[in-house]
């Protein structure tokens, strides 16, 4: 056997893999903690107050300059930090006014928390197809839309935008509420304004797998002050977020609607000061990503066969992620299994049988309707009065299927110059072979 030959030899089959050195976990932010994120906690720690109310008066709320400047980056009058992703998502919703009777269609090809949070805030969930973006199909999108539709999530997944331009198009014509999910995208662009600046309310994540993060903790942002109001109500059931401190708290409303009983979603002042360190590394994390994916993608976009994810707006793109399509998900799998042999992390999203609660198809609890009492509320609910839908594993083939044909790669941005080439030698070997 010639060398050239023997080198071409997959790993799997016995040949020597490309690339030999230690995969760099998917955690952006998490890996990229250091003395900022400490000094912050210690001065917090120093300062010996953690709750974000009513602290000592020369202490700023480091929560509170979290929130200004999230604003700021983003691009909106209000954000509202709270302590879980999930949190945001139930606070948005409650804060547009979705609630008993009300039906908010969301893409089957997301985290499970994004279905969860429409049953925490008693409507029903309507799921609906993505495209080969991986984000909700608008035109699936408007098929879904029934007189019980109050709102839309589109989820800019796997850090990708959704299509904004088309999805305000049709929920405008519909009257419909927006509460984007930012989770995954934080610090994206949809033509050239930041994701979490198109919603009526929105929802972003500072989970440790997310771009930034504190391990946990999440951010509501919006334009209207009185989805504001609703939302600092709503995450403060003691309600500490009242104007004018300590002396106003107890204070009758200012207008009719402005108090309701809530919970409590409150960020505390140790993750507060982890973000602002963290936010202030955004920039340099994408810019990072997005380098390593475009020279991973121009190393293999000439590659017969392989189909590259679409996306709406590259130049928005936070770079998390590549995904490419090949013919059928048995070769998809094939190729992933390969690679993975070959020293790259990788994998073929659909498994039927292995559980991933960002498919719908796993969502057991939703595909049963299955509720924490008997009475089944909110699928039985008397306010909804239309009916109620009928959720099965292959209700969204196309979603299925393209997620059949995907695989999947991370995009650390700890990735050095030399992965990001390894990466593309081992596609492409892989490639030579099976395609």
């Amino acid at each position: 056997m010639s060398p050239n030959s023997d080198k071409e030899k997959l790993a799997i089959e016995g040949g020597k893999p490309v690339k030999t050195t230690p995969s760099i976990p998917m955690f952006p932010g998490g890996l990229e903690i250091g003395e900022e994120e400490k000094q912050a906690v210690l001065e917090v720690l120093d300062n010996k107050y953690l709750f974000r109310y009513y602290g000592p008066g020369e202490y700023p709320s480091r929560v509170k300059m979290l929130e200004e400047e999230f604003s700021g980056k983003i691009g909106v009058k209000h954000s509202l930090a709270v302590n879980s992703c999930t949190s945001a998502l139930i606070t948005a919703l409650v804060a547009v006014g979705v609630g008993p009777g009300d039906e908010v269609i969301v893409p089957g090809y997301t985290f499970f928390a994004s279905c969860a949070a429409i049953l925490a805030a008693k409507a029903i969930p309507v799921i609906a197809e993505v495209d080969n973006s991986l984000t909700i199909d608008p035109v699936d999108l408007e098929k879904k839309i029934t007189p019980q539709t109050k709102a839309v999530i589109p989820v800019h997944m796997r850090g990708v935008p959704c299509n904004m331009e088309r999805i305000l198009s049709i929920t405008k014509k519909h009257n419909l509420k927006v509460v984007e999910d930012v989770a995954q995208a934080c610090g994206g662009s949809y033509k050239g304004k930041y994701l979490g600046s198109f919603g009526d309310c929105n929802a972003f994540s500072f989970q440790f797998h997310k771009i930034i993060t504190a391990g946990e903790g999440g951010m509501v942002t919006t334009e209207n002050d009185l989805f504001f109001d609703r939302a600092q109500a709503y995450h403060d059931t003691a309600a500490c977020w009242r104007p004018g401190g300590p002396a106003k708290r107890f204070a009758s409303a200012r207008y009719q609607g402005e108090l309701f009983p809530g919970v409590n979603f409150r960020m505390s002042e140790l993750i507060g000061a982890v973000m602002l360190a963290q936010l202030h590394k955004l920039d340099g994390i994408l810019n990072r990503m997005r380098k390593n994916k475009s020279r991973i993608k121009n190393g293999i976009s000439d590659i017969p066969g392989i189909e590259l994810r679409y996306v709406h707006d590259p130049a928005g793109d936070t770079g998390v992620s590549l995904v490419f399509y090949l013919e059928n998900g048995q070769l998809a799998e094939k190729f992933a299994t390969a690679l993975k042999a070959e020293g790259i992390e990788a994998s073929s999203i659909f498994n039927k049988g292995i559980p991933d609660w960002h498919i719908y198809s796993h969502w057991e609890m939703i595909m049963n309707k299955w509720t924490p009492t008997p009475e089944g509320c909110p699928y039985n609910c008397p306010y909804h009065q239309g009916s109620v839908p009928n959720y099965n594993r292959e209700m969204c083939p196309q979603t299925l299927v393209l997620l059949d044909r995907s695989v999947h790669l991370d995009i650390p941005p700890q990735m050095s110059e030399e992965d990001c080439d390894l990466t593309v030698e081992a596609i492409r070997k892989v490639a030579r072979a099976y395609l």
